[in-house]
């Protein structure tokens, strides 16, 4: 099965994006796509502001009157889970977007020793250990203990980013010396010196017992959404010791099935290998480097060399494991990870992923609906529009009819490239040619039995045929700054 996810949000959506997918299902059902990514459901410190990820109480998804209302930004819980049902229904396989790494606007103020470290190698201790006043603990009074009455404190915190000391706020990163050491995690990325922290309040997956909070909370998760898998956000910050015990749980003892989906931000494919080894492979990443290949061929133009598209990638290295993207809520306009891929490379972008073999794809929602935003930066509004990438829904039908069989490469030419599909016994297969520059084109042999078939651009740029001769060889052709996708006629 060509398998495609939906990533169905972008940081700039505007709310109540359970109902709006909810009407959009059978539609996305009948585009291809057989997955759906949705964004963090839990209640945020910023209430109907937050997008998910700064998390409050991981067990409110819309049901208590907490941080100014019920619904989080993108509705109630009766609409999340009715979405998720409705998605199933339709054939969609639903993952839940989860964030482990901290925990934002706690409930009441406690003091602890802790002793600052360089925000640019946090091993570097740079002052004393010292008392603060940090607001750090979670008793979740409108909830009152339903579901869990497990109350976070600073013993469940490695680290904040905030506190008070002598009446002055705090600023920097700030270690919380506690009874698993003063030292960091060493079981997470080792930028920065250790990358344990990343905001807010870090978690403490030293701790015993919240280890076992979090299983719980999973279980109680898995059971009232009925999820098929998860997007696990910000892993390089997570204490891999405790995602190898917290994964096997959830195999062993929930769901072996769950398809499990890492953001392991890294531009480099052996890293995130040695990372999916280390989860004893149960878990799938995405290929970051491919992402930011895509983004340099879009900058660069016909100075890009085409040949280098895959190379370094972690598609490249593990296609089984591996979830391959164009842009995503990180990347896009005016996020921190900015490195959105130009528009005129979209369409390139898009039609290596999806018809590549061996590829698991991930289409950002606005590349599929469109998008329009504003946000403030140095004190300027700045406004954003995001088209639709035209042919996607193209793309989508020729990915179902004809991205099949083993890919032949013919990577061998810095400006156009080209591969085949040979098809299987249900599909015919297809032939897929890029420009980055000038027109250009590629004799491909598909071999004696194509002898004389005729073939047409299924995207339409062209509307040229092609008549392969009586050995299967043809000239194959491609646009400007372009690609076809060649496939029989009739």
């Amino acid at each position: 099965m060509n398998g495609v996810i939906i990533q169905y949000f972008h940081w700039y959506h505007p709310g109540n994006l359970w109902n709006e997918f909810s009407e959009k299902v059978v539609y996305l059902k009948d585009l291809g796509f057989t997955a759906v990514w949705l964004p963090p459901a839990t209640k945020c410190s910023s209430g109907l502001e937050g997008r998910g990820y700064d998390v409050y109480d991981p067990y409110d998804l819309g049901e208590f009157n907490q941080k100014g209302g019920i619904p989080t930004r993108y509705g109630t819980k009766e609409e999340y889970l009715n979405a998720i049902r409705k998605a199933q229904e339709a054939g969609l396989a639903v993952y839940a977007d989860l964030v482990l790494n901290h925990r934002m606007g706690a409930d009441v103020e406690e003091r602890m020793s802790v002793h600052q470290v360089n925000n640019e190698d946090r091993t570097e201790i740079i002052s004393e250990s010292f008392e603060v006043s940090a607001v750090t603990k979670f008793t979740f009074p409108g909830r009152e203990g339903k579901y869990s009455d497990f109350i976070w404190d600073h013993h469940c915190f490695s680290g904040i980013d905030y506190g008070e000391k002598d009446g002055k706020d705090l600023k920097g990163i700030f270690k919380i010396e506690n009874e698993y050491g003063c030292e960091w995690d060493d079981s997470v990325s080792h930028q920065f010196g250790n990358y344990d922290f990343l905001m807010g309040a870090n978690i403490e997956y030293r701790n015993p017992y919240v280890v076992e909070e979090m299983k719980h909370w999973i279980k109680w998760y898995a059971g009232t959404t009925s999820i098929d898998g998860m997007r696990l956000d910000a892993l390089k910050h997570v204490s891999s010791n405790f995602l190898k015990e917290w994964i096997t749980y959830i195999k062993t003892e929930i769901n072996p099935d769950y398809y499990i989906l890492g953001e392991f931000w890294k531009d480099d494919a052996e890293k995130i290998e040695n990372f999916c080894r280390e989860m004893n492979l149960d878990i799938s990443c995405f290929d970051v480097p491919l992402h930011y290949n895509f983004f340099r061929a879009s900058e660069e133009g016909r100075d890009y060399d085409l040949q280098n598209l895959f190379k370094g990638s972690f598609s490249e290295r593990m296609p089984a494991y591996s979830v391959s993207f164009v842009d995503n809520h990180d990347t896009q306009p005016l996020q921190a990870l900015q490195s959105a891929v130009r528009d005129w490379f979209k369409p390139i972008a898009y039609s290596i992923i999806l018809l590549s073999e061996k590829s698991y794809p991930c289409v950002f929602y606005p590349d599929l609906f469109g998008a329009e935003y504003s946000d403030i930066r140095d004190g300027t509004e700045i406004n954003i529009k995001l088209p639709k990438v035209k042919i996607l829904s193209k793309l989508m039908d020729a990915r179902r009819l004809f991205a099949y069989g083993r890919q032949i490469n013919y990577f061998n030419h810095p400006n156009c490239i080209a591969f085949t599909r040979a098809g299987n016994e249900k599909h015919q297969g297809c032939v897929v040619i890029i420009s980055n520059s000038f027109e250009g084109h590629k004799e491909i042999n598909l071999g004696k039995r194509c002898a004389q078939v005729v073939l047409y651009d299924f995207l339409q740029h062209r509307h040229d045929e092609i008549t392969l001769d009586n050995e299967g060889i043809g000239i194959f052709k491609v646009n400007p700054g372009s690609v076809c996708v060649w496939v029989r006629k009739n």
